[in-house]
């Protein structure tokens, strides 16, 4: 028997545009930030907050449901070389709208997973006959939020692959063993300039000009991929970023 999975929604779907204002004025949630980003417990004082939904969008082919608990996604499972690439820590903020409020949501299993500087996922064979990486776990793993709805990870810029603008993937459940519970899963996206940046560099550089930008991205343009761009700023010899969303009825 299949899981009855409660699905979380935009909440401009349930909001007028007088509440939207409102929310977006409220004290004590949660927003786009900029700065540096420390442990997972760590934001600073002044971070001015907003309570903001995000799109919905496809889960893909390649989820796997590893179960792998880890912050740093880059290796293998037990050790190993690392994915090379421009190294990304991306910290997530996840919030819940309830009854008119908004507030962190603790406890809440996010799983991030993408493809390597080369396009390729681990863990499937591609569709495309591109590779097959079964047995491999490279650039997957889940975080549970803390009691602030934070949760941390390093990974790298991804790279890409034909037909697709550059993206990592991500799921947000609140408890991935009940018959019932919240599931949201969406895409994150990348600024078109920095990622022409990147993708001049070794190894990426490698398998050549991408041939999809943001704009030309099906799943982008047809489900509010501009409203999940992650917002960079370099850090060491890589980039970070803080990542805020809130779920309705979670």
């Amino acid at each position: 028997m299949g899981r009855n999975i409660v699905k979380s929604h935009p909440l401009s779907s349930s909001l007028n545009r007088r509440q939207m204002l409102r929310l977006a004025g409220a004290a004590a949630v949660i927003a786009w930030w900029s700065g540096g980003v420390g442990t997972a417990d760590t934001v600073a004082a002044d971070d001015t907050s907003t309570c903001v939904a995000r799109p919905r969008q496809t889960e893909g082919p390649y989820f796997v449901d590893t179960r792998l608990k880890r912050s740093d996604i880059r290796s293998e499972p037990g050790g190993g070389p690392r994915k090379p690439g421009v190294p990304v820590t991306l910290s997530f903020h996840v919030s819940r709208w309830e009854d008119g409020t908004c507030t962190p949501l603790p406890g809440a299993v996010i799983d991030l997973w993408q493809c390597d500087a080369l396009g390729v996922y681990s863990g499937v064979r591609d569709f495309a006959g591109r590779f097959d990486s079964r047995g491999q776990a490279f650039l997957r793993g889940y975080q549970v939020s803390d009691s602030a709805g934070r949760a941390r990870f390093v990974t790298i810029y991804p790279g890409w692959y034909p037909g697709r603008t550059v993206h990592i993937h991500f799921k947000i459940r609140t408890d991935p063993d009940a018959a019932r519970g919240l599931e949201f899963t969406s895409q994150l996206y990348f600024d078109d300039v920095l990622t022409d940046r990147v993708h001049a560099q070794p190894p990426y550089a490698e398998k050549g000009q991408r041939d999809v930008r943001n704009a030309r991205d099906g799943i982008y343009r047809r489900s509010g991929g501009d409203e999940l761009v992650l917002a960079l700023t370099e850090s060491g010899e890589g980039f970070e970023g803080r990542f805020a969303i809130v779920l309705e009825g979670a």
